[in-house]
């Protein structure tokens, strides 16, 4: 009777099964649409910043902020996506961004000046901020243990390619068209996106009523955003020394930054913390975000700054120009993604992490040696080479890090992990930028080769230094790290 049970059983099983994966796959394939459009966004205004100046007659210095003010929101709301995954469900989450992502796309296409148009690159941030860890949260709530390596892979195409195509298609739609364009050509996507998720995204779980703590989310606000305006400012003061305004920022953003972890040490034993530190008690997860850390204070500076100026000053590169110069890296860092995935579901974390710091370490210190005479194919070759190391890590340690967690934890861990990256990448741009105008020959201009290779010279140590960081990962003889003490205690 038992066998005749099984047999009758397994048919039913097997397509609720295959029913489940096709839904899982539909939900996270309009998630990735959405992501991919949001992170395009994000870069392709990167080559408009000259064309924004000269037309609303502004200076450089102010123009920026529509690039910095996406930052610092990014950086404010990241932190909240914790408490809102486990208050809403995912409908509800996916509306609220790609919705604040249009109307902010909106404000910008239509805007009279330079207030709304930073008014609306907010709004855009605020829906970009929700979209990544609400992706990377239902990865690992749908996607059995087995296959979430191959799925992360697939998506660092999104975090890769997108960013990489936005300046070239920037610059293109700029070749013949005006700013505006930018955002007008955007909004049929997310259209699109919406209309899709509207018919196919169908939560994976219920919403819980999560309280939420008023006094956590200023201090969040506070923490972050004065700390990365501090660092935006930091080399602004007289003759290229310390701005005072931004070690005042930097003081205000520490003391608020303590002060939100302290309470969430407080509220977390109770379950209401607004970002759940207890991921942190997990050495696996501990030790990727270390990683992701470093990888991202040398990629954002080196991609976004150091070697468009490089490509610019030293080797005369026009801006069109730079920006193909490093299209090879970027598609090479997307293009990677799927097959580093396939092979973290087959060897773990261990085995491609560790070669790809030593590539990504390699590659920098080849930045260093680097010169005024450098040939271009040069390089592009250790462009490519950065980004490739960086691929074949991105997605083991993402992987490893949230699959050491216990569900519970899936939220506030992508949520750690997302606000990590905005503030590394932050933190690098800031002080890379910082040291190479300040031992550049003349520190009131922009960055000349000697300041260059500065920055280049201490950025190879940072890389050296998450090769040293990337032996302590480990593959876990299970999939789940084993709680600290710290952890049961706080669980009650």
């Amino acid at each position: 009777m038992a066998s005749t049970t099984t047999q009758t059983v397994s048919p039913r099983n097997d397509h609720k099964s295959a029913t489940q994966s096709s839904g899982s796959g539909l939900t996270i394939g309009v998630l990735v649409l959405a992501a991919f459009v949001m992170f395009l966004n994000e870069t392709v205004l990167s080559v408009a910043l000259k064309t924004l100046g000269s037309d609303l007659a502004l200076p450089t210095a102010t123009i920026q902020w529509v690039t910095s003010v996406f930052l610092l929101t990014m950086a404010i709301v990241i932190p909240t996506t914790g408490y809102l995954l486990e208050r809403f469900t995912e409908r509800q989450v996916f509306f609220a961004s790609t919705l604040l992502f249009v109307a902010g796309t909106l404000a910008c296409a239509l805007s009279p000046g330079f207030a709304v148009l930073i008014a609306g690159r907010v709004l855009q941030a605020a829906g970009t901020a929700l979209i990544m860890p609400l992706l990377m949260t239902t990865v690992m709530r749908l996607i059995p243990t087995n296959r979430r390596g191959t799925v992360i892979g697939t998506i660092t195409i999104v975090t890769a390619v997108a960013p990489a195509l936005g300046p070239t298609l920037g610059g293109l739609v700029l070749g013949s068209l005006g700013w505006r364009w930018l955002f007008w050509l955007v909004l049929p996507l997310m259209a699109v996106v919406i209309v899709v998720g509207a018919a196919k995204l169908r939560p994976s779980r219920t919403a819980e009523p999560t309280p939420l703590d008023l006094r956590s989310v200023p201090l969040t606000a506070v923490g972050f955003g004065a700390l990365l305006y501090g660092l935006s400012i930091i080399g602004e003061g007289s003759e290229g020394r310390i701005s005072v305004t931004s070690v005042v920022s930097l003081v205000v953003g520490v003391i608020a930054l303590a002060a939100f972890i302290g309470r969430q040490l407080r509220l977390q034993r109770k379950n209401k913390a607004l970002l759940d530190l207890r991921a942190f008690t997990h050495r696996r997860f501990a030790v990727a975000v270390g990683i992701v850390c470093l990888l991202f204070t040398c990629m954002m500076a080196l991609t976004a700054v150091l070697l468009p100026l490089y490509l610019q000053t030293s080797l005369a590169f026009s801006a069109t120009a730079s920006g193909l110069a490093m299209l090879p890296g970027g598609l090479a860092m997307g293009l990677l993604g799927p097959v580093v995935g396939r092979l973290h579901d087959r060897w773990g974390a261990r085995p491609l992490v560790i070669p790809g710091a030593a590539l990504t370490a390699l590659a920098l210190v080849l930045f260093a040696l680097t010169g005024t005479n450098s040939p271009v194919w040069m390089v592009i070759m250790m462009h490519v080479l950065i980004m490739a190391g960086i691929s074949i890590m991105m997605a083991p340690l993402n992987t490893d890090a949230l699959s050491s967690l216990p569900e519970h934890l899936y939220s506030h861990g992508s949520a750690i992990l997302n606000t990590v990256q905005q503030v590394a990448g932050a933190l690098g741009i800031a002080v890379f930028v910082t040291i190479s105008t300040l031992a550049s020959t003349h520190a009131d201009v922009a960055p000349d080769a000697a300041g260059l290779h500065a920055a280049f010279t201490i950025m190879a140590a940072v890389g050296v230094a998450a090769f040293g960081l990337s032996f302590l990962v480990r593959r876990a003889e299970s999939d789940k790290d084993e709680p600290t003490r710290t952890d049961e205690v706080a669980r009650g």
